[in-house]
């Protein structure tokens, strides 16, 4: 195998990660929150926090690497207009993406509390499962793009 093959196969499989996890998050703390149950709903934001650290923070740090390499490897300018739409549609995706690990986390929080309290989930609670759907709207518009670009490169 060759190092450029070796590359796109781990460019690929880290970009599955990263839009997979994030997508297959969502759509289960997306689903969860509508049942109401607060044992499930604090049982899915943990999951769906690890789910972030273990396959999303790794792959959002391997894409961009695999992505220079590749670009070096294949002559490709890195000025090239689809290369810095990409760019940008990842920084996007990127700029959505940290608010909601940071509301994951406190979602988390919030509903193992009121989980080990039997208690109500709080409005904040509501309020931030909010802001987290809107957020990752553009961010997964952005990383469709960016697959678009991956694939067509138009020039």
């Amino acid at each position: 195998m060759t190092t450029f093959l070796l590359l796109k196969w781990v460019h690929i499989l880290s970009s599955v990660l990263l839009v997979g996890t994030g997508f297959g998050s969502a759509f289960y703390l997306y689903f969860i929150h509508r049942t109401g149950n607060t044992q499930a709903i604090a049982e899915v934001a943990r999951l769906v926090v690890r789910a972030d650290f273990w396959f999303t923070t790794p792959a959002v740090i391997v894409q961009p690497l695999t992505g220079y390499a590749l670009i070096t490897l294949t002559g490709y300018p890195v000025t090239q207009e689809w290369l810095l739409w990409t760019y940008g549609l990842y920084i996007l995706a990127g700029v959505c993406w940290l608010p909601v690990v940071w509301l994951q986390l406190r979602m988390a929080n919030m509903a193992t509390l009121a989980a080990n309290t039997h208690s109500a989930l709080p409005d904040i609670y509501w309020q931030y499962a909010r802001q987290w759907e809107w957020l990752g709207y553009p961010a997964f518009i952005a990383m469709l793009g960016v697959y678009w670009l991956m694939v067509f490169k138009p020039m």
